[in-house]
């Protein structure tokens, strides 16, 4: 659905996004990680017509969409989201969802004096399709609340709620966990995991909670300093050795393997098995790599 070839965005002599190629196939929950500053933002921006590139093309369905305008890709069916909610907070959670929908009757003058009718079946349409979504994310006892009253778990919701008041195609989810408590990130699961298996989202997320990102994602693609560095399977990734190293550090992995090894003798000395990494045998916890 997405390919991205050779892409790069540099500010000043900064190379943010350096050569970056990768494919999102139709109908994946692909997973997008790396360390902070290893690109991965950028790349969505400059993907989602935020930024314009420095070099390289964004094919979509087989159509060049490099360089285009957020609101052209809007209508393209691509969305993405933000690590902070843009909601508008004055508005209701319900409003905030009537508001997606594009070119509606209501915002010319001519309507506006001439076709209040139309109008008002419409809004009836549009406040039918918000209550639906509400009830599909389980916030209906939200409809009326100040969108600026939300948690931030309950924000992010709702930026996935507006994803579906339009025909969405793919969704591109920025950091979706950040500053989210676990029983609301469990509600976001299921609900991006609902959405790719009943309505066919495509959905590209990044994220840092390894745990999240293994439940949900397949492939996971990991950057560092602007470049793809591998591609695989959660528990493949978690096992490569070059990630370790990007999220560690040289330095830092060969102490933590020095302390891996010296533990195994102690324990091969004492009769035991070696208790390496968490319950499952691997070396990332549920915050991913440390």
């Amino acid at each position: 659905m997405i390919v991205v070839e050779d892409l790069q965005k540099q500010f000043g002599g900064f190379r943010a996004v350096d050569g970056a190629s990768l494919e999102i196939a139709k109908g994946s929950i692909t997973g997008l990680i790396g360390p902070n500053g290893a690109g991965k933002s950028t790349l969505f921006n400059v993907i989602a017509g935020v930024y314009a590139p420095t070099s390289g093309r964004v094919i979509m369905d087989g159509e060049d969409i490099t360089g285009l305008a957020p609101h052209e890709l809007f209508h393209k069916g691509l969305l993405r989201t933000f690590q902070i909610a843009h909601e508008f907070s004055s508005m209701t959670v319900r409003e905030n969802l009537m508001m997606v929908p594009a070119r509606q009757s209501g915002e010319t003058l001519w309507n506006a004096w001439f076709g209040r009718a139309r109008i008002r079946g419409e809004e009836k349409a549009l406040r039918a399709k918000a209550d639906d979504v509400l009830d599909f994310l389980t916030i209906s006892h939200l409809a009326d609340e100040k969108a600026g009253n939300l948690s931030g778990g309950q924000k992010k919701l709702l930026e996935l709620g507006r994803t579906m008041m339009v025909e969405a195609k793919i969704v591109f989810l920025d950091e979706v966990g950040a500053g989210v408590n676990r029983t609301l990130l469990n509600t976001i699961g299921d609900a991006i995991v609902r959405l790719n298996r009943e309505r066919g989202y495509t959905f590209c997320v990044i994220e840092h909670d390894m745990d999240f990102i293994g439940r949900l994602c397949d492939p996971v693609i990991v950057m560092a300093e602007g470049k793809v560095l591998a591609q695989g399977s959660a528990q493949h990734i978690m096992e490569n050795e070059a990630v370790i190293e990007a999220y560690l550090g040289r330095g830092l992995k060969n102490k933590v393997k020095a302390e891996a090894a010296a533990e195994a003798r102690l324990h091969e000395s004492h009769g035991a098995q070696p208790g390496l990494g968490d319950e499952s045998g691997n070396g990332f916890g549920a915050g991913g790599p440390a």
